[in-house]
């Protein structure tokens, strides 16, 4: 019997990094048994089936079905629910990966069991505390027994926060395995607007933009949210904009009373996309302005330029290395940043180093010598 290692997945976000690590750890020539645990953090059923179905992730071998609530309810039912699964199925480790509740939640679980907890996607830091996701990528990184980087830049973060270098391991960017396998399946823009009013508007000459919103901080606070969308609506006169929407984001919006931007000309408001139609359109675009984390990385894996509507970036690599420039929330700034990328044609930038599509390969090779002969 192989040792065997419960994997966790919980929120959309984690989707992209656990696909490849499961198709890796399951290789015949990995002797060991990975178990999918799937929280139900993001709980949309067609949503998370259509990201499964694309991203070929393994039905999960277990389902939360935790739900939404607020952050300390929903890391506790977690907490609750997974502790009798580690119970039953006794693994040598778990494995989490990223950021969100679900993330610190099982690794609390395991360390506290004194189960081996394994943090892909360890020591990326934006130093903001006053965002919840940095708090709980922290906490994970202090309690992990093998923490996997994305970039050599974040073991510096770990051993200034006292964390042994040899526990460390530099194996590259799970989330660009994904993106490497798929883009030779991505949707066409094409197909992802031709059901929109005027898709010609968006798909001929000057090409489009593609912005994603969902972080607190800009979607929250109604004067913050209208001041970007004001200067977004400006921008799409420049270059128009496709906009897939949010859930939450579009609760905000509609809160707020600016429910009048769905019917903007030039920006393009979508439900939310499926990976490979997300991946279709960014490939395209002439630049993309975002506050996620992921998009950054994905962009500079396709060399399109990204504008981070935020002050920071727990991602340092991608404005380093990549295409992506962090340019705050001020929209006077972002509007001329803006257009002086439309003008230029960006940030060239280069692809990192191991974000080459074999970092779960690196990972599943580690992890089968740590765990060699053991059981649980």
């Amino acid at each position: 019997m192989f040792p065997k290692i419960l994997c966790v997945v919980g929120a959309r976000p984690n989707f992209m990094k656990i696909a490849p690590i499961m198709a890796a750890l399951r290789q015949p020539s990995v002797p060991l048994e990975a178990r999918l645990v799937h929280t139900g953090q993001h709980y949309d059923v067609a949503m998370n089936q259509q990201f499964f179905t694309q991203l070929g992730i393994p039905t999960p071998d277990i389902d939360l079905e935790v739900g939404s609530a607020s952050h300390a309810v929903q890391t506790a039912e977690i907490m609750k629910r997974f502790e009798p699964v580690v119970d039953t199925e006794r693994p040598v480790a778990v494995l989490v990966v990223g950021d969100v509740n679900s993330t610190i939640a099982c690794a609390l679980v395991a360390a506290k069991k004194g189960i081996t907890v394994v943090h892909v996607e360890a020591g990326l830091r934006s130093d903001d505390r006053t965002m919840p996701k940095e708090i709980n990528r922290v906490l994970t990184d202090q309690i992990s027994d093998l923490l996997f980087t994305t970039e050599r830049a974040a073991l510096a973060h770990l051993t200034r926060e006292g964390i042994d270098p040899a526990r460390v391991y530099f194996v590259g960017n799970v989330m660009i395995d994904t993106l490497r396998a798929s883009l030779s399946r991505t949707t066409s823009p094409e197909q992802t607007l031709a059901a929109v009013p005027n898709p010609a508007e968006f798909l001929g000459e000057p090409g489009y933009g593609v912005l994603t919103l969902h972080r607190p901080s800009n979607v929250d606070d109604p004067v913050a949210l209208t001041r970007l969308l004001t200067m977004l609506s400006e921008l799409s006169h420049q270059v128009p904009l496709v906009f897939p929407v949010h859930p939450r984001t579009r609760g905000m919006i509609e809160k707020a009373g600016l429910s009048t931007i769905f019917d903007h000309p030039r920006l393009c408001c979508l439900p939310p996309l499926g990976y490979l139609e997300m991946l279709g359109l960014m490939q395209r675009a002439r630049l993309v302005l975002t506050d996620s984390g992921g998009i950054q990385e994905e962009t500079t894996a396709l060399g399109v330029p990204c504008l981070t509507l935020r002050e920071n970036t727990e991602r340092p690599i991608t404005v380093t290395e990549g295409t992506n420039t962090v340019v705050g929330t001020d929209p006077d700034r972002i509007l001329a940043t803006a257009r002086d990328t439309l003008a230029s044609g960006g940030k060239a930038g280069r692809i990192p180093e191991y974000w080459d599509g074999h970092a779960a390969e690196r990972i599943a090779a580690i992890l089968a010598n740590a765990f060699a002969g053991q059981t649980g």
